[in-house]
């Protein structure tokens, strides 16, 4: 799921950068794309170990 998230981010971005905001730059198009596709992927990552952190702690 994490990964699929991180994939869409990325097109998303892309073709808002490329068709609303009308960057014409191929590198700047990547480079913003990238970081919000790995933001994203980081967020999900820290917000699912928080989560198994909270459950192992309600287990104890």
């Amino acid at each position: 799921m994490q990964e699929i998230l991180t994939a869409v981010t990325y097109l998303v971005v892309w073709l808002i950068c490329q068709r609303v905001i009308g960057i014409e730059s191929g590198l700047v198009n990547l480079i913003i794309s990238l970081g919000a596709a790995v933001g994203v992927y980081v967020l999900m990552a820290v917000k699912e170990h928080r989560d198994k952190k909270k459950r192992g702690e309600d287990h104890e």
